[in-house]
């Protein structure tokens, strides 16, 4: 009995040194003091000695562990694993890790993650979203946009050239004004809250665009000439990149350019025949100046021994001969300007390459690094800024419209969704904030951008569709009363462009993630393919020990937090967040074991099991943004109103991840989905989806003026102004309130329950009875009109509806 409580007692001990990650070193010490102790009570003989230095002295003796060990494992590895081709490489060292790769890790410090800073406005920023982002939020009249002139009007074009919209990426030297990532964001919510035209049309020359490049990688030249205009709007920008035959495999570009000479204002020079056929491109139709991706060759070896130069970006002026704007796409009554553009052997300068001739066949590179900031800003800011404004909307709405004699809102059955559009504006504000302060810290989150690309998109898609549900025929009947049909139709866009959300989901988010989070396998791969032999083996000899004992921890971890549930695990507050860091930090753990399992189990084949890294991808991502949750959470001060919209964010998150691991499970390589099951969930799953009463209690907020109600909708434009009637129905969500009391008033006075409504004919009962002023008689007066207003529909004369084109020959008014 003694032998086996010494076994029990050595087993623990090296779990809980591979629990707490130790060296190999020092795990070679405790075990040889363990078996020092069990020699002093007699229960360890020489056999255990024997196996003991068996096993700790060729791991611990380097030479010989390289030569006999590694050597033949590393041979294997290079048979298994197939070397990485040059985009497959760049896209994979682009951009950088951040916070993601703790989550990948299997055990997040989340003191570093609280310890970021909260984001924040400058004053200048602040001003310019309390400015120039509030009167062109007034001016917009969506109705007219998106069904009379098919454009923004001209008065808005020229408003966002003078007051810098264009210029918010662009440092102050060249005239910009050197915006954080994170005022970028909160300016793109404010406009995408009242037209999605809007927010594309200034999104789009602050992303990845001639700006972006420009500012990193164009000459002094280009830089001094180009930026200064891109910033007074006097050249409008577009980027060229996506072809009919290369979408989001934006590798395989056919477009291409010959290296020769030409003539170009009556000189000789060297230079290219660009060839291209590019089609969705935003801004493309009105663009002044196309940034323009193609691949190089050069058969006369006329800059050198190389003849395919691979992908190059090149700024081209659209008034170049050759150089041919198509006619405008007409992308689902979305009217942002959006079209093809072409060209048939367009002779330019080599110095038109962005960075000049040094920089040919870097564009993949170059784009890359760019596209992962502006694919972490442009369109999950858009996709939250919408949300943001719905839940206002619908929140509103509900508590306006009656039916069965009660608010609609009351319903349980509309607050589930409404609960759902709630937890999710607060949970897409939080991930902007907290990518958008990676980026301001210098990051350039390549896995985290396809990570919120992907998931706020598609949830502010399943937000609309809950809204149209709520909102039933006010939602489907367009017209300038309607805030929510155009965006619902719209809502596909944002799904497809920047890599459409099924390839970003099953290879784009993993697959850059394994490799970039993981803290061994890209030296792993580098080390194997290394050309110093030597180097290499040695590199590969430390990054495989260091993979085995990582794998081997986190096989402990998810054991251990498995059997307790994770509740002896850390977290770094007390309060009723504390279950969900724990559940994390289980989570976590269960990510990097079923990682290298799944690795080891496939291989390189892992890449072509799509939905085996999609659900490894959604633990990564759920994990991602519930901790983003929580971290607003901790920025805004722990208020306990908010908690019941973090806690569906964070239960809503975490239940999908199990959702995900679960069907992992099932479908898991090798068979060994039914032992791993045993392992995660010894007794069951763990989690439930958000409770009943956790969508009432946000149903509530979102139908009652409040303090968290406010912060929910903060940034958004919700005056009320004549052509916004989410404002406006923010007002009329004050004055129904207002109107309920003085209601129950008159129904008392008059001995009988009246409908609510006729406001104005009860007002004037109530006036007759003298239980009303003057005041209130004003008051539910008013409040009948907007609640008719609210509920009421647009209709037409026949021939509105018949498409025109409006006559002028301003390029920007012409209609589809």
């Amino acid at each position: 009995m003694t032998t086996l409580f010494w076994i029990i007692a050595l087993l623990l001990i090296l779990g809980a040194a591979a629990y707490l990650r130790v060296s190999l070193v020092t795990a070679t010490l405790v075990t040889a003091a363990t078996l020092i102790i069990g020699n002093l009570i007699g229960v360890v003989g020489v056999w255990a000695w024997v196996v003991f230095f068996i096993i700790a002295l060729p791991l611990n003796m380097t030479p010989f562990r390289q030569n006999f060990i590694t050597r033949p494992l590393l041979k294997l590895y290079r048979g298994i694993m197939p070397e990485m081709s040059s985009t497959e490489k760049d896209a994979i060292e682009a951009g950088t890790t951040w916070w993601e790769a703790d989550l990948f890790a299997g055990s997040p410090n989340w003191h570093k993650l609280h310890n970021y800073p909260k984001a924040r406005l400058s004053a200048e920023e602040q001003a310019f979203l309390d400015g120039p982002v509030e009167e062109v939020c007034a001016m917009v009249n969506q109705h007219q946009i998106s069904h009379e002139r098919a454009d923004l009007p001209p008065e808005i074009w020229n408003y966002l050239k003078d007051k810098g919209f264009f210029a918010m990426i662009i440092k102050k030297k060249f005239g910009g004004m050197e915006f954080s990532a994170y005022a970028q964001s909160r300016v793109l919510q404010k406009l995408a809250g009242i037209s999605s035209e809007l927010a594309s049309t200034v999104g789009v020359p602050n992303s990845l665009g001639p700006g972006e490049l420009l500012q990193h990688y164009g000459t002094e030249e280009q830089q001094d000439y180009y930026l200064p205009r891109l910033a007074c709007g006097e050249e409008i920008p577009c980027f060229a990149l996506t072809s009919p035959e290369a979408g989001s495999d934006a590798g395989s570009i056919p477009d291409y350019g010959i290296v020769c000479k030409g003539h170009w204002e009556g000189e000789t020079v060297l230079g290219m025949k660009l060839t291209w056929n590019k089609r969705y491109i935003t801004l493309a139709p009105v663009a002044t100046v196309l940034g323009l991706a193609f691949k190089l060759r050069d058969p006369e070896h006329l800059l050198g021994e190389q003849e395919e130069i691979g992908i190059t970006c090149a700024l081209i002026p659209t008034d170049v001969p050759g150089v041919e704007t198509g006619r405008r796409h007409f992308p689902l009554n979305c009217m942002f300007q959006n079209g093809p553009t072409r060209g048939k052997d367009v002779f330019v300068p080599l110095s038109f390459i962005i960075g000049g001739p040094d920089m040919a066949g870097q564009g993949w590179r170059m784009l890359v690094e760019c596209l992962s900031v502006g694919r972490g800003i442009t369109l999950p800011s858009n996709s939250a800024g919408g949300v943001k404004t719905l839940a206002m909307a619908t929140g509103a709405y509900a508590r306006i419209r009656r039916q069965f004699k009660l608010p609609i809102g009351k319903l349980e059955g509309i607050e589930e969704p409404m609960a759902r559009i709630g937890g999710n504006a607060y949970l897409m504000d939080a991930v902007t904030a907290l990518t958008t302060t990676g980026i301001d810290l210098g990051e350039k989150p390549s896995v985290i951008s396809a990570i919120v690309k992907y998931h706020l998109t598609d949830r502010m898609q399943k937000c609309l569709i809950d809204s149209m549900d709520i909102h039933g025929g006010k939602g489907i009947c367009l017209g300038p009363n309607n805030y929510l049909g155009r965006a619902y139709q719209a809502a596909p866009i944002a799904i497809t462009v920047e890599g459409a959300n099924i390839l970003t989901r099953s290879m784009i988010i993993y697959g850059q993630g394994a490799i970039r989070c993981h803290p061994y396998i890209l030296a792993e791969m580098e080390a194997a393919f290394d050309e110093n032999h030597h180097r290499g083996l040695r590199q590969f000899d430390a990054a495989l020990f260091g993979h085995i004992g990582f794998s081997l921890s986190n096989f402990v971890r998810s054991l251990w937090l498995g059997l307790t549930s994770s509740r002896f695990s850390n977290a770094p507050y007390g309060d009723s967040t504390k279950r969900y860091y724990q559940q994390m930090n289980r989570f976590s753990a269960n990510l990097a074991l079923l990682s290298d399992l799944a690795m080891a189990t496939l291989g390189g084949g892992l890449k072509r099991k799509e939905r085996i890294s999609a659900r490894l991808g959604d633990m990564l991502s759920q994990l991602y943004l519930a901790s983003a949750t929580l971290k607003r959470y901790q920025d805004d001060g722990r208020l306990t109103e908010d908690l019941p919209l973090v806690q569906w964010a964070v239960e809503d998150a975490l239940y999908k991840l199990q959702s995900s691991l679960d069907e992992l499970l099932d479908n898991f390589p090798a068979g060994l989905g039914g032992v791993l099951r045993v392992i995660l969930f010894p007794f069951g799953r763990p989690l439930k989806r958000p409770s009943d009463k956790l969508d009432h209690k946000i149903a509530r907020i979102l139908q009652t003026p409040c303090a968290s109600r406010e912060r929910l909708g903060k940034g958004q434009f919700l005056r009320a102004s004549v052509n916004n009637p989410v404002g406006i129905q923010e007002q009329t969500l004050r004055d129904i309130i207002s109107a309920e009391p003085l209601y129950d008033k008159v129904c008392k006075a008059a001995g009988k329950r009246f409908p609510f409504m006729y406001l104005d004919k009860l007002a004037a009962e109530g006036k007759a009875l003298g239980v009303l002023s003057d005041d209130e008689v004003a008051l539910l007066e008013k409040a009948e009109q907007g609640r008719l207003k609210s509920i009421n529909v647009d209709d037409f004369a026949p021939q509105e509806l018949v498409a025109q084109t409006i006559n002028t020959d301003d390029k920007s008014e012409q209609a589809a």
